[in-house]
């Protein structure tokens, strides 16, 4: 993306803002990459956002995300990753 013309972005004035998330399921056809963030504290949880995106912009943000955690860890010291769920979630019908 060129600097000399930035891209404006505007945000609607009722967006409620962030969501919390403490939990992802990763879904992928040729496509698309579906990412569903979820708030679970068992023994329930809820979907806070689902993000619908395509593969080359997926490969983007996950090298931007690297980034940003090499930057962060530089500053702030090594992340330790969270235990994975005792148990799987999902969706149940």
């Amino acid at each position: 993306m060129s600097n000399s013309n930035p891209t404006e972005i505007k945000i609607q004035d009722n967006f409620p803002g962030g969501e919390y998330a403490n939990a992802m399921q990763v879904a992928h056809n040729k496509e698309e990459f579906i990412l569903t963030f979820m708030n679970v504290l068992p023994p329930s949880g809820r979907v806070s956002a689902k993000i619908i995106t395509n593969p080359s912009h997926m490969k983007r943000m996950i090298s931007a995300l690297q980034d940003n955690i090499s930057k962060y860890e530089t500053q702030f010291g090594k992340i330790e990753e969270a235990k994975a769920p005792e148990k799987e979630l999902g969706f149940k019908g």
